[in-house]
């Protein structure tokens, strides 16, 4: 696994008195302050990084909204940020995602979940004391981004790239995009140890369905939430030509794109 885009608990562990690195707990503040979280780690709940009516596209919260967040945990535009929530690291996938759209180079996920860090290492419950910034995040384009729009999509379609479908088999037979192929998101994580699956058994899940690495990978799901799961760890397995599709299928239909329906593969 490629370490800057995924870290293990013990990589974290040695770090968590580093002053350049910033650990992100995306949990809603009831766990991060009843339940515990990891030492250090700062709260920035899921829920305040998406907006679906932001100024930007899909659920990106829009530029001056992240700046605020981030500003008010104390992170610098230079920190390395590790992620984490307790839900396989899918919320916390999307984070890093959107750190990643406005310009935040150094953001990492925790290989594992809180349940998993917290199987075998200290936690906390005192918020840590934190000085504000003035984060400064890049304005959010296309360009350059691991985002692609819907002609982007379209202009896939046309070639040889792989949709990959995350979601639940019933929905993907309600709807999903011409020839997509289905991956459940969660197929990548080991149920016992709530960690990814090791390094073979992942690739040999993605060849299995064509997602291969000469190919152009496009990963949607409803609201780019499960994607952006998907989207690290085929990042950190070093497949480069992986986009994601942010409006995705929400987007797909209201703008009347073609779809099919039926099988659950």
């Amino acid at each position: 696994m490629d370490e800057s885009v995924v870290v293990s608990p013990d990589w974290l562990a040695t770090r968590l008195e580093d002053p350049d690195v910033a650990v992100v707990d995306v949990r809603d503040a009831w766990e991060y302050d009843g339940i515990g979280h990891v030492p250090g780690a700062v709260n920035v709940p899921f829920d305040s990084y998406r907006n679906e009516t932001g100024p930007d596209p899909g659920t990106l919260p829009g530029r001056e909204a992240f700046e605020e967040l981030l500003g008010e945990v104390g992170i610098e535009p230079e920190d390395t940020i590790v992620a984490y929530d307790d839900t396989h690291g899918v919320f916390a996938a999307r984070f890093l995602l959107t750190a990643r759209a406005y310009g935040h180079e150094d953001a990492r996920l925790l290989d594992g979940d809180f349940s998993a860090w917290n199987r075998e290492r200290e936690t906390d419950t005192e918020t840590p004391t934190v000085e504000p910034t003035a984060y400064a995040a890049d304005p959010f384009s296309f360009d350059g981004s691991p985002l692609i729009d819907r002609a982007g999509v379209e202009a896939a379609l046309e070639g040889d790239a792989v949709l990959v479908d995350t979601r639940d088999p019933e929905e993907y037979a309600e709807a999903h995009l011409p020839g997509a192929v289905r991956l459940d998101w969660r197929a990548a994580v080991d149920d016992e140890t709530r960690r990814l699956k090791p390094t073979d058994e992942l690739e040999a899940l993605f060849d299995d369905r064509g997602i291969t690495r000469d190919r152009e990978i496009v990963l949607y799901c409803n609201t780019a939430r499960r994607i952006s799961h998907t989207y690290a760890v085929l990042a950190a397995l070093g497949y480069e030509t992986v986009s994601v599709y942010e409006g995705s299928l929400t987007e797909w239909l209201a703008a009347d794109g073609e779809i099919e329906t039926g099988s659950t593969a």
